[in-house]
């Protein structure tokens, strides 16, 4: 098993932007890591405080991800800490090393982790 790790901001706190930014940041993490639906163990999707129109993991199960555990949670409270932002950790069966994982962060979540947002 191995996991992947993602992040994405919105602009604005609405069920469509929420939607659509998750399913931007899955597509681009599926995509990049070559992943097959069906070895998705899990995934758990954070957002922070700000973020309360709509369930992210919603959105992936409009795309047909039905088997796969999915959890959200809100994201802790740190001032001065990026707003409007969804976090996800996928859980994979597969034999990939951590080494050979894109993380992916999209937006202005960039920030978070510059080193993984390079050529995307």
């Amino acid at each position: 098993m191995f996991s992947i790790r993602g992040a994405i901001t919105v602009d604005k706190d609405t069920k469509e932007d929420i939607f659509e930014a998750t399913k931007e940041l899955f597509k681009k993490i599926v995509e990049l890591n070559d992943l097959n639906i069906e070895d998705i163990v899990c995934i758990i999707f954070s957002v922070t405080k700000d973020l309360k129109s709509a369930y992210p993991a919603e959105a992936i199960r409009q795309m047909g991800i039905t088997y796969a555990s999915l959890m959200c949670l809100q994201e802790m409270f740190v001032e001065n800490s990026l707003s409007r932002c969804i976090r996800v950790l996928i859980l994979v069966n597969g034999d990939k090393k951590q080494n050979e994982v894109k993380n992916v962060y999209l937006k202005g979540a960039v920030n978070l982790r510059p080193e993984f947002s390079e050529g995307i």
